[in-house]
Order: C-alpha cells, then sequence, then structure tokens
C-alpha cells in the first residue's frame, strides 16, 4: 500500500489535472504590452520633462546673452550671440541705475524676514505638532486659513497700521510684514515635517534633564534640517521676487528693493530706456536665486520626500 501524499502523474492535489503555468502564450503576450506601454510612457515623461527644461533654460540662457549686448545688437539680432561682451552694461546697472543700493536693501529685507520666519514658524510647528493642548486644531487651522486669504485685501489695513505705528517707509516694517505673510505656509509645512521626526529622540533628551526649550534648539531643530531648507526656499523666492508689498508699504526711493529698482530701471527714461542695463539689473537679480537653489536642491528634495518616507 501506498502511503505518499503525492497524486498521480498528471492530476494537481485536488485530483483534477493540473495546469501549465509556464509557456503560455497569453502571459507572454500580456508581458510584451506591458512593457511596450512602459517604453511609450518613459518616452512621453521624457519628452515632457525635456521640453519643460528647454522653456525654462532658453529665456534664462537668452537673458544672460542679452545683458552683454548693446541697445542696437538687441533689436537688430535679438537672438545672435553678442560679437562683443559689454560689461559696461552691468557696471552701469550696478552704480548709475542704484542697483547696489536695491540689492543691499532686499539682501537685508530678506536676510531679517528670512531668519524670522523659520524662527517663529518652526517654533509654532513644534508646539502644535509635539503638544496636545486646548485650541490645538484651532490655531492650527487659523494658520491654513491664513495661506488662502489673499494678501491684496490687507494692502489698505496694512498701510494704515505700519502708519499708525510709524514703521511706514522702514526697513525693520517691511522686514515685519514679510514675516507675517510668510508665517502660514512655514507653520503648514513644518507642522507636518515634525510629525515625521521620532518621538523618542526628544523623549530620552527630556530623561536626561534637558528643558523644553534646550530639546528643541539641539535636539529637535537639528534634525528639521531638511525641512527648514525646503521651507526656506520657498519663502526665499517668495520674497526675493515680492512686488506689491514694498511697492505700497515702501516708498522711500532710498529704500526700495530690487523689484522696485528693476521697475524703475525700465520706466525711468520713458521710450529711451536702458535695455542693455535693465536686462543686466534682471542678471544679477535672478543670480542669486539660482545660487541658492542649485547649492540647496538636494536638501530641497529630501525635506519635499521626508514625510512620505516615515
Amino acid at each position: 500500500m501506498k502511503t505518499t501524499d503525492t497524486p498521480p502523474a498528471g492530476l494537481g492535489k485536488t485530483g483534477l489535472p493540473a495546469q501549465r503555468t509556464t509557456g503560455v502564450p497569453g502571459g507572454a503576450a500580456k508581458a510584451k504590452e506591458s512593457k511596450s506601454e512602459g517604453t511609450v510612457l518613459n518616452v512621453f515623461s521624457h519628452g515632457m520633462l525635456i521640453l519643460w527644461a528647454f522653456m525654462v533654460v532658453l529665456p534664462l540662457v537668452w537673458a544672460v546673452m542679452t545683458s552683454f549686448k548693446t541697445d542696437a545688437d538687441i533689436f537688430n539680432s535679438p537672438w545672435a550671440l553678442p560679437d562683443t561682451l559689454h560689461f559696461e552694461n552691468w557696471s552701469r546697472a550696478w552704480s548709475q541705475a542704484h542697483m547696489s543700493d536695491y540689492f543691499l536693501n532686499t539682501i537685508v529685507v530678506v536676510g531679517g524676514s528670512l531668519a524670522g520666519t523659520l524662527l517663529f514658524g518652526s517654533m509654532a510647528a513644534y508646539v502644535l505638532a509635539r503638544f496636545d493642548f486646548p485650541g490645538n486644531r484651532f490655531i492650527y487651522y487659523l494658520f491654513v486659513g491664513g495661506m488662502s486669504f489673499p494678501v491684496m485685501l490687507a494692502l489698505v489695513p496694512l498701510f494704515y497700521v505700519l502708519d499708525n505705528t510709524g514703521l511706514l517707509n522702514t526697513i525693520h516694517g517691511l522686514i515685519l510684514v514679510y514675516i507675517a505673510y510668510s508665517l502660514p505656509f512655514t507653520v503648514f509645512f513644518l507642522t507636518a515635517f515634525f510629525r515625521t521626526l521620532p518621538t523618542s529622540i526628544a523623549e530620552a533628551a527630556m530623561i536626561d534633564g534637558a528643558s523644553h526649550t534646550r530639546t528643541f534648539f539641539q535636539v529637535m531643530l537639528p534634525m528639521a534640517k531638511p525641512g527648514l531648507i525646503s521651507v526656506g526656499i520657498f519663502n526665499f523666492l517668495g520674497q526675493w521676487n515680492q512686488y506689491m508689498l514694498p511697492t505700497v508699504l515702501n516708498t522711500d526711493p532710498d529704500k526700495r528693493v530690487l523689484s522696485q529698482g528693476l521697475v524703475e530701471l525700465a520706466t525711468s527714461q520713458g521710450y529711451k530706456g536702458d535695455w542693455s542695463g535693465l536686462f543686466a539689473g534682471l542678471v544679477m537679480a535672478m543670480l542669486p536665486v539660482l545660487a541658492a537653489y542649485i547649492v540647496f536642491q538636494r536638501q530641497v528634495v529630501a525635506g519635499l520626500t521626508a514625510g512620505a518616507l516615515k
């Protein structure tokens, strides 16, 4: 008598004829079709990325190229390379068009507002993400609601508030407005980021005797460096290119920022505008933004994907 459970040849465990699982023509056809679809999608996505890169890079290259031309060359041969590099366009824009003063004012305003935004935003986001207290969600949704509030509706109230407090047409007044304008997105972004950080490290620091302040500044804040860099880059872009707020709240010619200076350079001479100097000033204003993104591009990607890796 056979005691093995092996079914007879040609039959499965249930006694039914076994089905062959290899060499099925339909499976090979499906795999080939799936591979073909993946190839088409790959080619389409790469083509769109190449097209998008071309649309972004071409205007930048053209602006840089035009900044070294004369006004006559700009109109006569706009797409041709400059015969001679006219560096005097840059020196003229830097000195005669007062771009140096505008550049310095912008660095002071954006530097101060960016530091204040990251400091206050990270502190508020850490408390909202790590501590449960009455009104936590209400305060969080107030910040989220601030992201949907159009800044144009606040221009007139902001003007009168700064005027009544003596902050109108001042650098520190503009810094405070930039901080308030950037806080909602900063708190929203960093709250989600702080929630992804492990709580065990903060608890270990508290057990070792660290206060809440020391735990935040020496333990949690360094761990949130990718998120801080990411939101810092976004705020830097928005504050560096801001035009509406300084136009309304900063009318003093000696305290203008770059965006106001470029408009002044474009309109100061009417139809006889200094186009070569204008493009030189435009490239000057553009270079710090490109440099910041190139230097911190890896940290930006790491901060944006950190929440998805938890």
